[in-house]
């Protein structure tokens, strides 16, 4: 285990203490782990997850915000709190350190997986397997980490109901999302419990199979076009929006703050000894790939919401016939469920990355891989932007919002069947609605403390407590 929580964490609700247990045997035979998991309801009943006596956290949410920004670059780091002050749900994206506090003081089962660590529903979408199929699945691992299942769950459901609030749909509505995401994740994790190894491993979700179950009219035209464009962001349509070869010299234009290159910096000349490095940990096949393409350029690119002010860059590279590839080489930190958890068996944290996202993703990208780069910081290195997208909340309904928390469910019981505990967690979870109902409730309860959170937080902006954009000082 780390050091013990600063003061900033101490405190919370008075809810059991997570399960501390051995690691599973991964070949136990199915009947004993459907067992054990049904055996895990005595000293965790499943009606235990929704919301507990307290509901009002004793900790400060701003000081454990302002902790979480240590080493990032500070000319940044008020571009992160101006992006996570646009709503409750852009706060809860960019906040997993304050969740990760309060989830462990919660209830679990001692069944531990490989979690994402940070599973809100914009951490999920599309993007090309090797193959150059459009899968959907989770994208988003810099917080991956061996833990409980019930917070990844937790984390989507919570991120249903503050969609649906920041939507303006009912708290109906919001409910129905949080319970279809948990009741889907468990039916589906019990279809995992009865497949074959090797099929749960292969099992892959496709925007085929999502448009063979669409039977809405609005939401299958939706899904048409969300995959056209998807397949139009490749390296080639990316070069066109971020570089250009006016000049004679292919390169990649400055857009400050959210793109540039850093002053007195030659990103360009880190990046080649970098990608050698970072080389050695791609199959052989791939590394004979990547060395067709030679370095051009590299600036730092700012990204999402929660890692704005983590050191991130992209790097353009040129194959034999100039044909582009955009590199992504992105800071992995300590992940926000370490200091609650086992410590992981990975001392470098972008190898920790990708060994999590190659465990529960069913197919990752062939660039995926990592390196140590200046002054000994960790970072994992994948595609930018191949086919990669996310849904665009802000054109959903309450019926395809509803259908998307499902579809996000389905994606994370995969991930975790594929670590290995579907046994387990189908066996605990049972036939019943128990727990899907427990957890919408637990979700609408927490959704009313991120919003309380989010207030302190513009609080703390207004007296100038935390930095913003200048546009934000009001």
């Amino acid at each position: 285990m780390m050091a013990a929580p600063s003061s900033a964490l101490r405190g919370g609700i008075a809810t059991r203490q997570a399960a501390k247990t051995a690691p599973h045997d991964l070949a136990t035979p199915i009947a004993e782990q459907l067992a054990a998991g049904r055996e895990a309801r005595r000293h965790c009943p499943r009606s235990s997850h929704g919301p507990g006596r307290r509901t009002r956290l004793d900790r400060d949410a701003v000081a454990l915000l302002i902790e979480s920004n240590d080493d990032r670059l500070a000319d940044l780091v008020p571009v992160r709190h101006s992006r996570m002050l646009e709503s409750p749900f852009a706060f809860f994206r960019g906040s997993a350190i304050l969740q990760a506090h309060d989830l462990a003081q919660t209830p679990t089962s001692g069944i531990e997986v490989q979690a994402c660590g940070d599973c809100h529903l914009m951490n999920f979408g599309g993007f090309a397997s090797p193959e150059r199929s459009l899968i959907f699945d989770i994208n988003d691992f810099d917080e991956t980490h061996l833990g409980p299942w019930e917070w990844d769950v937790k984390r989507l459901t919570v991120s249903l109901v503050l969609a649906a609030r920041w939507r303006g749909f009912s708290p109906a509505v919001a409910l129905e999302a949080a319970t279809a995401a948990a009741g889907n994740y468990r039916a589906v994790m019990r279809e995992y419990a009865g497949l074959a190894t090797l099929e749960t491993w292969y099992s892959q979700i496709t925007f085929d199979d999502i448009a063979a179950t669409v039977r809405d009219e609005k939401a299958a035209k939706r899904l048409v076009s969300f995959v056209k464009v998807a397949r139009s962001r490749t390296s080639e349509h990316t070069f066109h929006k971020l570089a250009t070869g006016a000049g004679g010299t292919p390169h990649i234009v400055d857009q400050p703050p959210l793109l540039y290159h850093p002053p007195g910096v030659d990103v360009k000349a880190a990046a080649e000894p970098f990608l050698k490095r970072y080389a050695g940990t791609l199959r052989h096949e791939y590394q004979q790939l990547l060395a067709r393409f030679r370095v051009v350029d590299a600036a730092l690119k700012v990204v999402g919401v929660g890692s704005v002010g983590t050191r991130c860059y992209i790097v353009l590279l040129l194959g034999p016939h100039d044909d582009p590839l955009f590199l992504q080489v992105k800071e992995a930190r300590h992940s926000v469920l370490e200091r609650y958890v086992r410590r992981a068996a990975w001392k470098h944290q972008g190898e920790r990355v990708v060994a999590g996202q190659r465990l529960m993703q069913a197919v990752s990208d062939i660039f995926l891989g990592w390196a140590s780069g200046p002054g000994g910081r960790d970072f994992y290195v994948r595609q930018l932007r191949d086919m990669k997208i996310a849904a665009d909340l802000s054109k959903h309904d309450a019926k395809m919002l509803i259908g998307y928390g499902r579809l996000c469910g389905r994606a994370l019981a995969r991930g975790h069947a594929k670590s290995g505990s579907a046994g387990r967690i189908a066996g605990y979870l049972g036939g019943s609605p128990t727990f899907d109902e427990a957890i919408a409730r637990y979700s609408v309860t927490y959704a009313d403390q991120v919003e309380r959170d989010y207030g302190a937080f513009r609080a703390a902006a207004r007296t100038g407590r935390i930095a913003t954009e200048p546009s934000e000082r009001r």
